[in-house]
């Protein structure tokens, strides 16, 4: 094997770079070597730089002799002209060539010391305030403990733009931590798996059956369960033999580690259904929370309450104002919303939920309430606004995201300390809003105050873990108000009859061609993708008069296969969005963005900083959010995506696992939205992703008009299809224990 060396010299070219993974070929200029070729993994290195590398010199049988570098560290210059060169590198945030000039010109060879200790001295020079020089201070001492941090991580597989999130959750003290717990990393940074935390441990000769592996490996595993299967909690049985297998250890060391998580409060145990459970510490308070907050809002009336008799006089006049005439359930609705705390108003497409809804602001405002609308997402808040005229919020900016540098847990500004001041909160799309988000709201929710749901019952529970409005429902503990009329207007739609017969387990009409519904036969998986891309791209636009980017939206149940998301959405870029030299791209893992393209938040993120038009800022873009990609800087590493309400956020690179392409989106991931135009592929997709309520989701999902492109059969599988997957959640006995508590109270 050959012995390591060390060159020094200043980077005289970079002649190529992975930004993703910093994999980088250049050139330096090597007092004793001259020009040596240099490749490697060395990210955060530019042009005019000064640095020290070890490795072994090698032939490349094309390029011929080079140096492969297995570790770099830079060397910072200490004369005027080299520190000129290194600051106009662009490698500090915020230092171009002018800036650089006037910092050098001002504090000379000292320029780099007072960018470690005194960063705030820049103010000092005209045209750097005071936040400007803070930024610059906290760029360049994060520059030198960050190339430690990633050269460190690279030698474990861990990509930069991993690298660079261990760096901003762990700090600088990153590589101690990871040394004394390798487990740090799956806990603590997201997209580190625990099998890359597994594999440092196993490097660094941490035994398997070390208490820190078998702790780590249990929540890794009940986190991963619950996250991607919707559960609470998992059954004790379950935990411990998906442990034994996953870890490779005895049940005695599952055990063992179980109840240390117990006593260091990550996991709790219950019983649920006679069945001893195990839950993550945040879903066990989440429930528990819930639960006694229902409670409470069922069982005493709202602070301003009225009796029948004079609520029926209000009801009449708000049916005058808007010129309709409410049916008996409707109108039981609306009474239950003045006599009752918390109320579920549920029901399908065409059913008067908007009606019912209206009615109840018009006669509640009547009494001179405040009233606040909510919904989980921005679509779903947007079309609330448009039907009821009022300003309607998503849940998280009606509770107002923290700032980034608070260092609290809880990630909102409203809270039991600091609750909402409405005295009616009205909430729709209740369906896909899991029992984290529902804990979190209720939390804000002050005492007295009344709380309507919407929803419907029948579409797929949240994405996240719960089955919080069924579970409601089911538990008797609230008023629940079905509504199922289907009103004259809405029975001259195809989409809203189409829907109901889908629910009741019918055949959904598929012959009729001249309503708002269709149906393409199409015999293989290839030729349903070739006819999604060409209504997509160009039949609905010609017959409709609409761009696609903000009218059309493709459904598939899967991500995967010939018609799910990954390939479809790969095509329809292609078709829609293809590339140019007038368009700038990066690829980020298997995806590529492109400028123009249509993406959606996957993730939410609480710190993203958003400003609009208006000169209004904020924070926080959440799961289900869409916009367009308006900029790409490789050079910088940012990419600026417009989401659809304005807003205009600039994503570093390392962040980009938080987006993906939009053109089409599963539809889970469409809950709450809904779309003018949707197509949705229906062939033969796994068998869980073959039911009913998803079929009954997506058509529901439909403003104007519906495209099933597939076959008949599977469309009758899934209409067939009544089996839900099972969702392990306790929030039902929760309830109903409350319950059974009160009116044992009430007897005594």
């Amino acid at each position: 094997m050959d012995e390591n060396l060390t060159i020094s010299g200043k980077v005289y070219d970079i002649i190529y770079q992975n930004q993703e993974n910093g994999y980088t070929v250049c050139e330096i200029d090597s007092a004793s070597d001259g020009l040596v070729t240099l490749t490697g993994y060395m990210p955060y290195i530019s042009e005019g730089e000064d640095i020290s590398a070890t490795g072994v010199f090698a032939n490349h049988p094309e390029y011929g002799e080079q140096f492969r570098v297995s570790y770099y560290e830079t060397i910072l210059p200490t004369d005027e002209s080299s520190i000129l060169d290194y600051l106009s590198s662009g490698i500090i945030y915020g230092i171009r060539a002018k800036t650089a000039e006037k910092i050098v010109n001002k504090f000379g060879a000292d320029s780099l010391n007072i960018l470690l200790t005194d960063p705030m001295r820049l103010s000092e020079i005209k045209g750097i305030s005071a936040q400007k020089a803070e930024k610059i201070g906290q760029s360049y001492l994060e520059l030198q403990s960050v190339q430690s941090i990633l050269m460190f991580c690279q030698q474990y597989g861990i990509s930069t733009n991993l690298a660079f999130k261990v760096h901003k959750t762990l700090g600088s003290g990153a590589i101690s931590q990871i040394q004394e717990n390798p487990y740090v990393l799956s806990d603590r940074v997201e997209g580190i798996s625990f099998k890359t935390a597994d594999n440092i441990a196993t490097i660094r000769g941490i035994p398997k059956n070390s208490p820190m592996r078998i702790k780590a490996g249990i929540k890794y595993i009940i986190d991963t369960l619950c996250y991607s299967q919707g559960h609470t909690y998992l059954p004790k049985e379950m935990l411990i033999s998906n442990s034994e297998i996953t870890l490779g250890v005895t049940r005695e060391e599952v055990e063992n580690g179980i109840t240390s998580l117990e006593l260091e409060h990550q996991l709790y145990s219950d019983v649920v259904n006679k069945e001893e459970v195990y839950y993550l510490d945040t879903f066990y308070q989440a429930e528990q929370y819930v639960a006694r907050r229902i409670a409470s809002l069922s069982s005493y009336p709202p602070t301003v309450s009225l009796s029948e008799k004079e609520i029926l006089p209000i009801i009449d006049n708000a049916e005058k104002s808007s010129g309709i005439l409410l049916d008996d359930r409707q109108k039981e609705a609306v009474l239950a919303s003045f006599t009752s705390g918390c109320v579920v108003i549920t029901g399908g497409p065409g059913t008067g939920k908007t009606t019912t809804i209206n009615t109840i602001i018009k006669a509640l405002s009547e009494m001179q309430l405040s009233i606040a609308l909510t919904a989980p997402t921005g679509r779903a808040a947007k079309r609330m606004s448009q039907v009821t005229g009022l300003e309607a919020k998503t849940i998280h900016r009606l509770l107002c995201v923290k700032p980034a540098d608070d260092s609290d847990v809880q990630h909102f500004l409203y809270n039991e300390s600091n609750p909402l001041p409405f005295d009616v909160i009205i909430m729709d799309e209740v369906s896909m809003v899991d029992i984290q988000l529902m804990n979190a709201f209720l939390r804000a929710v002050k005492r007295g105050a009344r709380v309507i749901f919407s929803g419907d019952a029948d579409q797929l529970p949240s994405v996240g873990p719960g089955n919080v409005l069924r579970d409601i429902i089911d538990s008797g503990i609230v008023p629940v108000i079905h509504l199922s009329t289907i009103f004259r207007q809405a029975q001259e739609s195809l989409i809203v009859m189409n829907a109901h017969k889908i629910n009741c387990g019918e055949m959904p009409d598929l012959a009729t061609h001249d309503k708002d519904f269709f149906f393409l036969s199409r015999p293989s998986s290839e030729s349903v993708c070739q006819t999604v891309i060409d209504l997509y791209k160009t039949r609905l636009p010609a017959s409709y008069s609409v761009n696609p980017m903000t009218s059309i939206q493709v459904l598939s149940p899967s991500k995967k296969g010939v018609a799910g998301t990954i390939n479809l959405n790969r095509e329809l870029q292609l078709a829609l969005n293809p590339p140019s030299i007038l368009k700038q791209e990066y690829a980020y893992g298997n995806t590529l963005f492109r400028v123009g393209d249509k993406v959606m938040q996957i993730k939410n993120d609480y710190d993203i900083i958003w400003t609009k038009p208006t000169g209004e800022t904020g924070s926080g873009i959440f799961n289900g959010d869409m916009g367009i990609i308006e900029s790409i800087s490789v050079k910088d590493r940012v990419m600026t995506v417009i989401f659809d309400d304005e807003r205009e956020c600039e994503y570093t690179f390392s962040d980009l696992d938080k987006l993906d392409l939009a053109y089409a989106v599963t539809v889970h991931k469409s809950q709450g939205s809904e779309f003018p135009i949707i197509i949705m592929p229906v062939c033969h997709f796994a068998p869980m992703l073959m039911c009913r309520n998803l079929l009954y989701t997506a058509v529901t999902r439909a403003k104007t008009i519906v495209v099933l492109v597939g076959s008949q059969q599977a469309t009758q599988t899934m209409v067939e299809n009544n089996d839900e997957k099972k969702r392990f959640t306790g929030l039902l006995g929760k309830l109903k224990a409350i319950s059974l508590f009160t009116i044992s109270g009430d007897n005594k």
